[in-house]
């Protein structure tokens, strides 16, 4: 029997065109650059659409040559009949929601580069600018100026490069709050968090970027809803909260107007409020055709905002937060994304209020990555609640003792403002930077 002779191409394809079933068989940069650990795979699911599309530009893959049609970049490859792409192939079924692995392995293994007391100064004009940055882009939507999507990248990509040197600065300074101008500075913590995340999980620094936007973005949509509805301090109607819904669709209609190459950033405003069980909306999506960026950005943006005021809650501490991410792990919020997401952010992350066991107060200013229940603390009142006498910074890591002898160690975290202690106050005297440095750190 005489075997039937199969022409197959090689084709370039942008990874915006990229479909579920496609035989994807090289990229546009190394293998062992990406996530991917196979060279060469059928994609089967929206999950490696969406890696392909974060990672890669183009990419070629190989499929049936058709007839009376000249393919892209055509390249012969006659005789290989392995893993073909059939356009009308049925796709593999995606894995059950939670059952596929969804943080990739790291790429870049990040060391600070300077200590936090050092990079604070600069984070702080950095966030100014970002927060200035923030509440321009959010009043001049709102009267329909044009977004400058170029601003916004140096903005962001300027706090970037300060998480990479150090993000305990950064990340301290999203704590400060001011309920007054929640939207815009939400959207900055989110960027800032979300920075900090993405460099945690080891994405290389232009992911990060890309991460960082989304969050700056996610929430342009607000701009449309009418501020009775966005500022209102008791519970919404029905219709109100429909309005509400609406932002997502508000939000992807003024990123797709700009002309600008938002894929990502256009994917996250849209999506931001799905869910891993799908009863999230605008669209329900199930688990495995939720952005990647998207489901990152959720929990961000979840965290952000329990652990700020607003005209209608009070801020909780970030303990609370991290426990309502853990108890909706696998309904809510992606289960591997929400375990790596609270590990990063850790107990007592800084702009912490921490009381200590003793009684004593301080504010954690910067945490370790392995010993996350032991950060750096700036002492600012005694046991009675009193203002110290001289500020001391102590590394809990190193177990300093009391005066009695006995082990420093946290006991609950409280509010920003609980005994006069706000955290904005010591950032604007400088006190964080210049704090000296216990000897009680060592012993």
């Amino acid at each position: 029997m005489q075997g039937t002779y199969v022409e197959l191409v090689e084709t370039r394809i942008d990874t915006a065109d990229l479909e579920i079933g496609m035989h994807v068989i090289r990229l546009d940069r190394p293998w062992e650059e990406t996530d991917f650990l196979m060279q060469g795979f059928i994609i089967r699911d929206l999950n490696e659409v969406h890696a392909l599309r974060l990672q890669c530009d183009f990419v070629v893959i190989q499929g049936v040559a058709e007839k009376n049609r000249e393919p892209r970049e055509k390249v012969s490859s006659p005789g290989r009949l392995a893993g073909f792409f059939k356009p009308k192939q049925k796709p593999v079924q995606p894995p059950k929601p939670g059952s596929a692995r969804t943080v990739p392995r790291k790429r870049v293994s990040y060391i600070n580069q300077v200590s936090m007391s050092r990079e604070l100064q600069t984070a702080t004009m950095r966030f100014e600018d970002a927060q200035s940055t923030a509440k321009s882009i959010m009043s001049g939507l709102r009267i329909s100026r044009t977004l400058d999507i170029n601003n916004a990248r140096t903005v962001v990509n300027s706090c970037v490069e300060s998480v990479l040197r150090n993000e305990n600065a950064l990340m301290l300074l999203t704590k400060i709050k001011n309920q007054d101008e929640y939207t815009a500075e939400h959207c900055i913590n989110v960027s800032i968090l979300a920075a900090a995340f993405g460099k945690s999980l080891g994405m290389i620094k232009g992911e990060i970027e890309n991460l960082a936007l989304c969050g700056l973005l996610h929430d342009v949509g607000k701009t449309r809803i009418p501020n009775e509805v966005l500022n209102k301090p008791t519970s919404l109607t029905d219709d109100e909260f429909a309005l509400m819904r609406n932002h997502t669709i508000h939000g992807r209609t003024i990123l797709i107007s700009t002309g600008a190459p938002l894929q990502s950033a256009v994917d996250v405003a849209f999506s931001h409020h799905e869910r891993i069980d799908g009863k999230g909306y605008p669209r329900g999506l199930p688990a495995e055709n939720i952005p990647y960026f998207a489901k990152i950005i959720a929990l961000v943006d979840t965290y952000d905002a329990i652990t700020s005021t607003r005209v209608y809650q009070k801020a909780l501490a970030s303990m609370h937060a991290l426990e309502i991410i853990h108890n909706n792990r696998g309904t809510q919020f992606d289960t591997e994304l929400a375990d790596a997401f609270i590990q990063m952010v850790g107990v007592y992350p800084p702009g912490s209020i921490a009381e200590m066991v003793n009684g004593e107060v301080g504010i954690v200013i910067e945490s370790h990555a392995l010993h996350k229940l032991k950060p750096k603390v700036l002492m600012v009142r005694d046991a009675d609640k009193t203002p110290v006498v001289s500020f001391r910074i102590l590394d809990l890591q190193a177990a300093p003792k009391d005066d009695n002898g006995m082990v420093y160690q946290i006991a609950k975290e409280v509010p920003d403002g609980t005994y006069g202690i706000v955290l904005q106050d010591f950032v604007k005297e400088g006190l964080i930077v210049t704090a000296p440095l216990s000897s009680f750190d060592t012993e």
